[in-house]
């Protein structure tokens, strides 16, 4: 009897101190956010999600995506998830030798109906891991925003996936936050197209960079300062018209 009360009082404390870390823990986890609105030139709205490129509704949805291997692509996490729902399309073509994925390659599609939740699929290729620099993501960040405007997506995301391909060359935030501002940078220069007449017209209503939960925080606080650097940058650019005015 002695014994069957001390293990019941022992439940019972266990129970009391599981209900207290509850009572701390989940307030917690349930207040913490789960996108990062950010301030951006243009009236863009731009921001950083908790969220897959499966799940992300958009116009565009935008994948970096490394050289092909012939002896196999490395596809993990969301990336992996990103295939299967697509039914294997993005092997299928890399295993056809149809996207080889080099730096700077892009290849667009619909996906197949019950998918994914965006309306087109941007891949672009970065090249083989082992040359990936912030050169190539600017490259990727400029590709991305006139990608956008051409097709006239009015609702954009973007996943690097690097890790879902098994990179850790190049930071997460680092990444978001170099592709973003030339993002910003490349879209300013589209609408200044418009606005001469040099370019139909097409706006980019928002801009969502998917993370992550462990990325999340970093991604956030370095795209803002992508951000801002880039408003910095539009602020500063030469005002005058690309094409001088006729003398006729």
């Amino acid at each position: 009897m002695q014994r069957f009360i001390h293990l019941r009082r022992t439940k019972t404390v266990a129970t009391a101190v599981l209900a207290l870390v509850a009572s701390l823990v989940l307030p917690v986890l349930a207040d913490s956010p789960t996108e990062r609105p950010i301030d951006a030139p243009n009236g863009m709205h731009l921001s950083v999600k908790i969220i897959g490129p499966v799940t992300q509704a958009a116009d565009l949805q935008i994948i970096c995506v490394f050289k092909h291997d012939p002896a196999g692509d490395k596809y993990i996490e969301a990336m992996k998830d990103f295939n299967d729902k697509l039914g294997g399309l993005l092997s299928s073509v890399r295993d056809r030798g149809e996207f080889a994925g080099d730096t700077g390659e892009t290849f667009m599609f619909t996906p197949p109906a019950d998918s994914i939740a965006a309306k087109r699929v941007l891949l672009i290729g970065v090249g083989e891991d082992k040359n990936l620099s912030i050169d190539t993501l600017r490259l990727v960040g400029r590709i991305a925003a006139r990608e956008a405007v051409h097709t006239n997506a009015a609702h954009v995301a973007f996943a690097p996936a690097l890790r879902d391909q098994g990179s850790t060359r190049i930071d997460v935030g680092d990444c978001d936050a170099t592709v973003a501002e030339q993002f910003l940078l490349a879209y300013d220069t589209e609408l200044r197209l418009q606005t001469q007449g040099l370019a139909p017209k097409a706006s980019i209503e928002d801009f969502t960079i998917e993370a992550g939960p462990k990325f999340f925080a970093g991604a956030a606080e370095k795209v803002s300062a992508a951000a801002a650097s880039a408003a910095d940058q539009i602020k500063k650019r030469d005002d005058t018209a690309f094409v001088a005015p006729s003398k006729h």
